[in-house]
């Protein structure tokens, strides 16, 4: 199990070399773990979380599958963000291959309005 972890961490950090988070254009970043998935809004240059969504947190439709309860946080946090006057940001897959449930926020979150 270290060797997956390592492996996602190398990707996480070729990813971050390359993008971050402004002011005018923040960065939404994706966490997935077994049970949900997690998404944030973050400002990289003043350090804050702007806006938050997950499917634990926000008690979402659970008699979905996990795919469509993520197409539902992407849509979530891009009404969210769309309310605070966010409309463009930088996708952060945060070392997770582009597939399945990652595809599925992002999906959702372009869905909602956001441009990335």
């Amino acid at each position: 199990m270290a060797s997956k972890l390592s492996r996602r961490d190398r990707i996480k950090k070729g990813i971050r070399k390359n993008i971050a988070g402004s002011t005018e254009r923040p960065r939404l970043t994706v966490f997935r773990s077994n049970k949900g998935i997690y998404a944030q809004i973050i400002d990289d240059v003043a350090g804050k979380t702007l806006v938050s969504a997950s499917t634990l947190a926000d008690k979402l439709v659970t008699n979905v599958n996990k795919s469509e309860q993520s197409k539902l946080v992407g849509k979530l946090i891009a009404e969210k963000a769309v309310a605070a006057g966010i409309t463009t940001v930088v996708f952060d897959r945060n070392g997770y291959l582009y597939h399945g449930r990652v595809k599925s926020l992002a999906e959702g979150a372009r869905e909602g309005g956001l441009n990335f």
